[in-house]
């Protein structure tokens, strides 16, 4: 009877008399919405010493009153073992607020490499969640041919949709978006035959524009052995936008980014549902790139921001780049934060101009040329330095930046900082042998500005298995990156 009452109350907040359903009015409301206590990430042990272990959902406490705080309080294994859990999303964000009848109940979590796709109950015990389903990628392939699920949005409709990067043989012209019904049965293909991108990554939509776009990572035969730049020469990697027409799934234009857009990894809208302008971080480039609507009911692209190639010594080359992984808006649509996983620093724009971005803030977090490393790297004078990386609770921060998730009212930046476990292997082999860890940056969200909380640190290296691989991350009741209005 007490679980129950449990579900029950938990059911009253998201669906209660005072709301109509899941989420937030207004992304301007979701930031006064409660402070995180939890949040999940996902952890790998693919490629790692615990290779032979499976993935987990880790639970890690955020409620600095607690006396867990900074620690994990529960992991949940999957089933299998080499799925590589990747991104994450909700079964149900705000897109489906109107819906009295929806409810954030489960978190998605689509297998890069194997090809499955979990469903996880969080709503008996947030704290524990539990296996709810599999999705099998023999269902998956024999009905769509799709394989390499990536990144999963719920729609208004109940449905959750998947992008996925190719087909069973990691080819990318079998790439495409995978939907699902509320019960995570196969309901087929979004994108219409004859429609699907040339490459394929993340994508957002914005429905008052009745448009969606996707991004371009590059074929799975590639990057799942690692980088090499042959294979971008080859033409394996992407460099385009793809915009569809919304909901209808039709092909409607592609941006070719050029040299500028290399590797077109994550995109945001701007999260008003208004707007008709968005931003996309080309990694290897390492530009951000802002999209938008033209008079005409086109879309066209410019340069946002670029982060330089540092020249270096003791590298596989001669400059490096800064590899912009991710990035994400604040929800008020005035910051945006950036992470480069080769250079090390996390970065700050305000972006209340967004033909004009200012940079505000910038912390230094790991990173290939950070002090006693074996890169250095060159100043336009000839001399040499790297960048002072502090430890958090005697620890040395091991890798670079990756994902990043902010708080809903904007205050506190957690970051993770593992890739893709074979990427994770080429350039921070530390963190195969030694596990990722999980930092919280405080933000000053109203002038800009970005330190390290020497309070919070998560070490991944010490878990019960061993050393895991953390990634994605994702609130109870919805973030920034998961939820989009209509």
């Amino acid at each position: 009877m007490a679980t129950d009452m449990v579900v029950i109350e938990h059911a009253k907040v998201e669906n209660g008399c005072c709301k109509k359903g899941p989420g937030y009015a207004t992304p301007l409301s979701a930031m006064s919405g409660p402070r995180e206590k939890l949040i999940y990430v996902t952890c790998v042990y693919r490629g790692t010493a615990g290779k032979e272990k499976p993935d987990y959902l880790a639970t890690v406490d955020t409620d600095p009153s607690s006396p867990t705080y900074s620690k994990v309080i529960h992991r949940l294994p999957m089933p299998h073992i080499g799925d590589e859990l990747h991104h994450s999303g909700w079964n149900a964000c705000s897109s489906c607020y109107d819906d009295s009848s929806a409810a954030r109940r489960f978190l998605v979590l689509p297998a890069l490499v194997s090809g499955r796709i979990y469903a996880i109950d969080t709503l008996k015990d947030p704290k524990a969640p539990t296996l709810h389903k599999v999705v099998e990628p023999d269902d998956i392939i024999s009905k769509t041919g799709l394989a390499y699920p990536h990144t999963a949005h719920c729609l208004a409709s109940g449905d959750i949709m998947v992008s996925c990067l190719g087909d069973k043989d990691g080819n990318a012209q079998g790439n495409g978006f995978l939907l699902l019904d509320s019960d995570f049965n196969v309901k087929g293909r979004w994108d219409k035959p004859g429609h699907s991108p040339l490459f394929g990554y993340d994508y957002w939509y914005q429905p008052r524009h009745k448009t969606m776009i996707s991004t371009s990572w590059g074929a799975p035969s590639a990057f799942t052995k690692g980088f090499d730049l042959q294979h971008v020469s080859d033409g394996l990697y992407g460099r385009h936008l793809h915009v569809y027409s919304w909901p209808e799934g039709e092909l409607k234009q592609t941006l070719d980014l050029g040299n500028t857009g290399l590797l077109p990894l994550e995109i945001r809208f701007l999260h008003d549902p208004s707007k008709d302008t968005g931003f996309v971080g080309c990694a290897l480039s390492s530009n951000m790139v802002r999209f938008f609507k033209n008079p005409d009911e086109s879309w066209g692209h410019e340069l946002a921001a670029s982060v330089k190639p540092l020249k270096v010594q003791n590298w596989i080359l001669p400059e490096m780049p800064g590899l912009i992984t991710d990035f994400l808006l604040s929800l008020d649509d005035r910051f945006l934060y950036l992470a480069n996983w080769l250079h090390g620093d996390i970065r700050q724009y305000n972006i209340e101009d967004p033909s004009n971005l200012r940079l505000t803030g910038q912390v230094w977090v790991g990173g290939l040329v950070r002090k006693g490393s074996n890169v250095v790297a060159e100043a336009e004078d000839g001399t040499t330095f790297q960048y002072d990386v502090p430890t958090v609770q005697g620890q040395q921060l091991r890798g670079g930046p990756q994902m990043i998730q902010l708080s809903l009212d904007g205050k506190r930046l957690y970051v993770t900082n593992s890739l893709f476990s074979p990427w994770d292997r080429q350039f921070y082999p530390e963190l195969v042998e030694k596990g990722a860890h999980m930092l919280q940056i405080d933000v000053d969200s109203e002038n800009g500005g970005l330190t390290i909380n020497p309070d919070f640190f998560v070490d991944f290296g010490s878990e019960p298995d061993g050393p895991s691989l953390a990634h994605e991350m994702r609130y109870p009741g919805g973030d920034c990156t998961s939820d989009i209005w209509i």
